[in-house]
């Protein structure tokens, strides 16, 4: 049976290698972009109503039925300790509600499609190293986000999987997108290759073929797995 897949944050970067990664495989991929374009969904996730709205799009473009979400949406802004008080939660809660709200509602609205069909599904959730390890002292935002993605990761697949739903995070450390071509830059791109013992960043298609492993040919047994994508620059 031809597997559908939803798909965040596909029009570049990490997203649109994970597109390329399904081709050759027998599945349906709905993308998704902030904008519409090149017949991906158009959703501005920082706006309520956006997530719902995007799955409902997407299901009725997949004529119902959705196998597989895959939440890699998301931005990585600063938001320095010496903002102004409003501007600083400003940043925070724009980050948190694309880069964990609109994960999590789209993963609620996953498991009660698959629950409501007496279903199987699986989650695919993009997070990050800072997950783990932190990031920097301008992106706490962004760290306490890909913790509670992980967080909910491991929920999910701990609540769902006697019921056929799996649940995954992949952890990308620095890789070759526009979001971490700036922030290399404005840290000393030298200094923060030393730290990863592979000696480069990784690349958007090795991000990429770990989120299709998942989506389609990890065990079942695997459910609640959190792969670290990042040059042994972090192990645990």
């Amino acid at each position: 049976m031809t597997v559908h897949i939803l798909a965040t944050g596909t029009s570049r970067g990490i997203g649109a290698a994970i597109i390329d990664a399904f081709v050759g495989d027998d599945v349906r991929v709905v993308g998704h972009a902030s904008r519409s374009a090149n017949q991906v969904i158009g959703a501005d996730l920082d706006q309520p109503g956006a997530a719902s709205a995007l799955w409902a799009e997407a299901l009725d473009r997949l004529d119902g039925r959705i196998d597989v979400l895959v939440n890699n949406a998301g931005i990585f802004e600063t938001a320095p300790i010496n903002l102004p008080d409003a501007e600083w939660l400003a940043a925070w809660e724009r980050t948190m509600r694309i880069d964990l709200t609109a994960a999590a509602e789209l993963s609620r609205l996953a498991v009660l499609h698959w629950n409501g069909n007496a279903a199987s599904g699986r989650i695919v959730n993009v997070a990050s190293r800072a997950a783990h390890r932190g990031d920097s002292p301008a992106h706490w935002h962004y760290a306490a986000a890909k913790g509670g993605m992980v967080a909910m990761t491991k929920t999910i697949a701990r609540g769902y999987a006697a019921q056929g739903i799996f649940a995954f995070a992949v952890c990308p450390g620095f890789t070759m997108t526009g979001m971490a071509d700036d922030y290399l830059a404005s840290r000393g791109g030298n200094r923060i290759l030393a730290d990863i013992p592979l000696g480069r960043v990784a690349e958007p298609a090795e991000v990429a073929a770990a989120v299709r492993f998942l989506a389609l040919d990890a065990p079942p047994s695997m459910t609640g797995a959190v792969i670290d994508i990042n040059g042994a620059s972090y192990v645990r």
